[in-house]
């Protein structure tokens, strides 16, 4: 269960952070201000978790994750990879012209009209070459998620 700070502490907080971005020099070191911001409040907080005579330590223990939720963690990061190099096969195993026509439209943001005119096909054929090739990597997807063991080559894991 998640310890709820009162109104008036983040307000404090708050003006705290703002008072200590205001106090500096320059803020050409800053890529994201929401991020930094947010990283101020939360060390702030745990300067005065810490300072507090009884700290529980579930309060300590939950400042991590007081985060920025526009930044993925780490695992979220690693499980995006991971989904990407499974595409990335189910990509590999489809037609040379239809994996073809399937990057250039998802991966590189071509339009229907630009793979036509540089393949020299119709925008239709390109249209029905993505919509096979989404649909055989959705399929395939779908048949790894209901058979965990199976590898993209279509192999069991040993």
């Amino acid at each position: 269960m998640k310890r709820r700070i009162a109104p008036d502490v983040v307000d404090e907080l708050m003006q705290d952070a703002y008072c200590r971005i205001a106090m500096l020099d320059t803020v050409d070191h800053i890529d994201c201000g929401h991020a930094y911001f947010f990283s101020i409040c939360r060390n702030l907080l745990a300067r005065r978790l810490k300072r507090q005579l009884i700290a529980p330590f579930e309060a300590i223990s939950e400042i991590e994750s007081y985060r920025d939720t526009g930044m993925p963690t780490p695992e979220e990061q690693v499980a995006t990879r991971m989904a990407f190099e499974r595409v990335r096969s189910l990509l590999a195993q489809l037609p040379e012209r239809c994996r073809r026509i399937v990057e250039l439209r998802k991966f590189e943001g071509w339009s229907q009209k630009e793979i036509a005119a540089h393949m020299g096909m119709t925008e239709k054929a390109v249209e029905k070459q993505v919509w096979v090739g989404v649909r055989a990597i959705r399929e395939g997807w779908d048949r790894l998620e209901r058979e965990p063991e199976m590898l993209p080559t279509g192999r069991r894991a040993s």
